[in-house]
C-alpha cells in the first residue's frame, strides 16, 4: 500500500483521493475549510489531518496540492520534503516556478471538471478518458514516469509538455471559450427577442457562460498574456470570416469546411439522435432501457428542458454505425424521435 497526502479536498482533490483509495492507497488529507475536509472524510476519501504541517510531516510517498493557483504557489513555497510532489493548478508556468526548489516536483493539470464544485460532487470516475497534462520543466525523468503511472491509474491519458505549451494550449481550448461564451450571451441579450429563439447550438456554445465567474476570474488573470493572444487570434479569424460573408464565393465555404474537418479530427464521428421527452414519469427509464437493449456506444448525452418546465429534448450522440439500432430501440419504447 502506498501513501498519499492531499492538501485541498474540493472536487479535484477528493476525486483523486477516491481514485487512489480504490487502487489501494492510504490517503490522508487537509483543507483550510473544515466543512470540505469533513465531507471528504465522510465519503471515505481521506483520513483527516489537523493542519498543513501534519501533511508535510506525514512521510507520504506522494503529496498533492489541489488548490487555486495563488494558494498552490503559497503552499509549494512552504514545502521542503523529499516526497514526490505534484499540483493540479490550471495555469502551469507560475506553479512550476513555485515548485522548482523541490527535488521531486512535477506540475500537472487534469483536463476534467464539473460545473459544480466541492467534495460532494467528487467521483473517482471524473478523470476517465480525460487528458492529464504533466509538465516536463526541470522534472526528473523518473518522477515524470511515476506521475504518468499515477495518472493512468486514475483512468486519464497522460500528456507530457512544457508549462508554456500547456498555458498556450489551455488559453485556446479552455479560457478563450469562456470569453467567447460570455461575448455570445451579451450580444444575444442586447436584442432580447434573440433569446426566445435560442436552440441547441446556441445553448451548447454558451454552456460555460453559466459557470461561477469567481472560479474563472483568477485563472484568466493568471494566464492573461496567452488569453490576450488567443483573443487577438480569434479577432483575426472573425475578421476573415466577416470578409468572406460579405464577399460571397467559395472563401466562406472553404473556411467552414476546414473548420468542420478539424472538428471531426478531434475524435470519431458521432451522430446525434434526438428524443422528445413528455412531461410524465418513466420517460427517462424508457431511454435507459433503449440504451441497454441496443448496447450502443454513447459518446455524449445532453438534456434541454422545455423553456417553461415539463419535458424537453434529449440528444444522445453515438457512433454512426450504432444510430439505426438506437433509433429502433427508442421507437420500440414508444418514444418520439425528432430526426
Amino acid at each position: 500500500m502506498r501513501r498519499a497526502a492531499i492538501a485541498g479536498t474540493g472536487l479535484i482533490g477528493t476525486s483523486i483521493a477516491l481514485g487512489l483509495c480504490e487502487a489501494g492507497w492510504d490517503v490522508t488529507g487537509w483543507d483550510p475549510d473544515p466543512a470540505a475536509l469533513s465531507a471528504a472524510e465522510e465519503r471515505g476519501a481521506v483520513t483527516s489531518l489537523a493542519g498543513f504541517d501534519d501533511l508535510i510531516a506525514s512521510g507520504s510517498d506522494l503529496i498533492l496540492i489541489s488548490a487555486p493557483l495563488a494558494v498552490t504557489v503559497e503552499l509549494l513555497g512552504a514545502l521542503d520534503v523529499e516526497s514526490l510532489v505534484i499540483d493540479v493548478a490550471s495555469v502551469k508556468t507560475e506553479a512550476v516556478a513555485a515548485g522548482a526548489h523541490l527535488d521531486h516536483f512535477v506540475g500537472t493539470h487534469p483536463m476534467a471538471g464539473r460545473e459544480v464544485s466541492g467534495p460532494s460532487a467528487a467521483s473517482p470516475a471524473l478523470f476517465h478518458g480525460a487528458a492529464w497534462v504533466i509538465t516536463s520543466d526541470g522534472a526528473n525523468a523518473n518522477d515524470v514516469a511515476s506521475v504518468e503511472e499515477i495518472v493512468a491509474l486514475l483512468g486519464a491519458r497522460p500528456l507530457v509538455m512544457t508549462a508554456a505549451e500547456h498555458d498556450a494550449g489551455v488559453a485556446r481550448v479552455s479560457h478563450l471559450p469562456q470569453i467567447v461564451a460570455g461575448a455570445l450571451m451579451l450580444e444575444a441579450a442586447a436584442t432580447p427577442s434573440s433569446l426566445d429563439l435560442a436552440a441547441g447550438s446556441f445553448r451548447d456554445l454558451t454552456r460555460v457562460a453559466a459557470s461561477d465567474p469567481r472560479r474563472r476570474e483568477g485563472v484568466l488573470a493568471a494566464n492573461a498574456a496567452e488569453v490576450a493572444a488567443a483573443i487577438d487570434g480569434m479577432r483575426s479569424r472573425l475578421d476573415q470570416l466577416e470578409h468572406a460573408v460579405w464577399e460571397g464565393g467559395s472563401e466562406l465555404h472553404d473556411l467552414l469546411a476546414l473548420a468542420r474537418a478539424q472538428r471531426e479530427a478531434l475524435g470519431a464521428a458521432a451522430v446525434p439522435v434526438r428524443v422528445a421527452l413528455a412531461d410524465r414519469p418513466g420517460e427517462l427509464a424508457k431511454v435507459g432501457h433503449s440504451l441497454e437493449t441496443s448496447a450502443v456506444d454513447v459518446r455524449d448525452i445532453q438534456l434541454r428542458h422545455a423553456p417553461y418546465g415539463g419535458g424537453g429534448v434529449l440528444t444522445i450522440s453515438v457512433r454512426d454505425e450504432d444510430a439505426d439500432s438506437l433509433r429502433a430501440a427508442l421507437l420500440a419504447e414508444g418514444l418520439l424521435l425528432l430526426d
